[in-house]
């Protein structure tokens, strides 16, 4: 009897201990929250799942609350993290670009939980694209067979859409949303702890975090330490807004292949069209002496579709003409522990197509699966190690969009070149027939399918079929001469813009050793 009395307190006692030893784990394990239902934040303390931290402790800096920027928070904040945004003005932007969401863009978006920012806003669904040349028009659908009745792209105002974002990320208790200027990084031996801003009363302030992430966009100050950017900017968009006037395909995007660069329309209200003119070099004719009227009225009019014309010189005669540069950066990070570069402010591409909102929003959706089995973020070096991987595991998505984008400018502008012509006839052609010619790039430039390999078979498949035109019924000396020039050019286009990429990243990613990288140890 006495026996199994001592083995019933040893018993207890060993249940007791492992009670104990468990709390005591639970309390120092911080582990984050699921969502921020779970995540409740005062302003004397924070509580994530039992544990208590001081009200200005802050996981994470975002420098910039754009589209890249106000979807981070949000994920993050969602995630049980404590979020800092610091935004130069949190006024709503006015911008002629950021106007195009793709489906590809839009189904992240979903993935993200913040398809609402695209509700209230006078959004207009879009299925498709409607190419002009030289008097003909071919209409492009999305394949979005295969998607639920909500999937579409999605046009709009891009201040309207930022806005809702930023409202959408500081509903949440755990975001902290704040104006004010980031001037430079905070470093300490090789490290980023944090930022240096001013206020928006001029008072300069210091922020830290274990990480900070930089989202401030296109004209960013702080990348040139975090990457090695390497900006071409091909041409500048001339932007309009078109009223009282229907496109001919309405629902679709429009791209005119005009002499010299395309120019597109699409709809950003149900009563306003966006026209972007394409102008090839870094400056374009000026808007004081009216150099840039002219142009648009004698050489860009008379090439647009009949029915959109009237508005068109209306909309110049209104006199609100704004430009834009188009930027172009491949993605060239310089790893460096407490710091992270997103957007614009890390990647580019030729606006065209209107992937950038996508990539943005897919790169979101891989750091936030990288970082969801983190309680700790304070090991820069072994983070800063980890998320190397991000730069590999974005690649497929971004290296798609970012090729096709600078491919297609190059063969949608005119050229006096023989070669560059048939390349451009051929694509208008190609992409004409329909079915799987018309599908595949479509799916390619929706983000629907950004498998690069797609890329590259159409993309040649275009040249071949433009050879092919060439050499039927009859070849002869010149046109096989300019079928070999053809196929040099088409090269000449799409090589250099993959092995900017990154050619191993883009088509053998898990070559790369960084791919299989996991958490650190201590997680």
């Amino acid at each position: 009897m006495a026996d199994y009395l001592m083995l019933a307190s040893l018993f207890a006692s060993l249940v007791g201990f492992i009670f104990l030893y468990t709390c005591f784990s639970i309390r120092i394990g911080r582990p984050l929250a699921a969502n921020n239902k779970s995540a409740s934040v005062t302003t004397k303390s924070t509580s994530i799942n039992g544990e208590c931290r001081s009200g200005d402790e802050t996981d994470i800096i975002i420098v910039g609350a754009g589209v890249a920027g106000a979807a981070l928070a949000h994920t993050l904040a969602k995630d049980g993290r404590r979020v800092r945004v610091i935004e130069r003005d949190l006024t709503e932007p006015d911008r002629i670009v950021g106007e195009l969401l793709q489906p590809g863009g839009y189904l992240k978006l979903m993935e993200l939980g913040l398809e609402d920012c695209v509700e209230d806003i006078d959004a207009q669904r879009v299925f498709g694209y409607a190419l002009f040349k030289d008097g003909k028009n071919t209409r492009l659908s999305y394949p979005l067979e295969k998607f639920h009745a909500d999937v579409a792209g999605r046009s709009f105002h891009n201040g309207r859409f930022i806005q809702k974002m930023r409202e959408k990320a500081s509903s949440l208790p755990n975001v902290r949303l704040e104006q004010g200027t980031v001037s430079s990084l905070l470093e300490e031996g090789g490290t980023i702890r944090g930022a240096i801003y001013k206020t928006k009363n001029g008072k300069e302030m210091k922020a830290y975090a274990p990480l900070t992430i930089v989202c401030d966009g296109c004209f960013s100050n702080l990348r040139r330490s975090l990457c090695n950017p390497q900006v071409d900017v091909p041409s500048c968009f001339v932007g309009l807004v078109l009223e009282n006037c229907r496109l001919p395909y309405e629902n679709h995007g429009h791209v005119v292949l005009a002499d010299p660069s395309p120019i597109l329309f699409y709809r950003i209200s149900s009563t306003e069209i966006r026209c972007l003119v394409d102008v090839p070099g870094q400056k374009v004719p000026s808007i004081s002496n009216g150099d840039l009227s002219n142009y648009l009225k004698t050489v860009v009019a008379p090439q647009i579709p009949v029915e959109l014309q009237d508005a068109f010189i209306a909309a110049i005669d209104k006199g609100n003409i704004r430009t834009m540069p188009n930027r172009s950066m491949p993605a060239a990070p310089q790893p460096t522990p407490g710091a992270l570069l997103m957007g614009d402010a890390f990647n580019m591409r030729h606006p065209l197509t209107g992937g950038g909102m996508t990539v943005a929003l897919s790169d979101i959706v891989v750091l936030r699966d990288l970082l969801r089995p983190l309680y700790d973020l304070h090991d820069s070096y072994a983070l800063c190690k980890y998320l190397e991987s991000f730069y590999t595991l974005r690649k497929p998505v971004a290296s798609t969009i970012n090729t096709l984008a600078g491919a297609l400018y190059k063969v949608f502008c005119a050229s006096p070149d023989k070669a560059r012509q048939e390349m451009r006839e051929a694509c208008f052609d190609y992409l004409s027939l329909g079915g799987v010619f018309s599908n595949g790039p479509v799916a390619l430039l929706s983000g629907l399918n950004p498998r690069p390999l797609s890329l590259v078979i159409h993309f040649f498949a275009v040249a071949i079929y433009g050879v092919g035109r060439l050499l039927l019924p009859f070849p002869s000396p010149k046109r096989m001469w300019i079928g070999a020039r053809l196929i040099s050019g088409a090269s000449g286009i799409i090589f250099p813009i993959i092995k900017a990429e990154g050619v191993r990243q883009m088509f053998f990613p898990a070559t790369v050793p960084a791919y299989y990288r996991g958490p650190p140890p201590s997680q």
